[in-house]
């Protein structure tokens, strides 16, 4: 295999499994606050703070995957 089709391999790795656990935690996340809202639409409010504060920080490891993908597009 030569450097460079391994190279745009990996970058497709990187980007397509970093993205699959940050794709089921918010989805995990969106349907507990969903849940939890149905339950109890007084703390609505806490509730969708708490959510969007998770989801950036599953969101982090997406973008780790794409910045791995670009270090190994551009640097190799």
């Amino acid at each position: 295999m030569e450097p460079e089709a391994a190279k745009l391999i990996g970058a497709g790795l990187a980007v397509g499994l970093g993205a699959i656990g940050p794709g089921v935690g918010i989805g995990i996340a969106t349907s507990g606050a969903l849940q939890s809202m149905a339950r109890n639409p007084d703390k609505s409010n806490d509730v969708i703070t708490y959510m969007f504060v998770g989801i950036a920080f599953a969101e982090a490891l997406a973008i780790f995957g794409l910045v791995i993908c670009l270090i190994l597009l551009y640097t190799f």
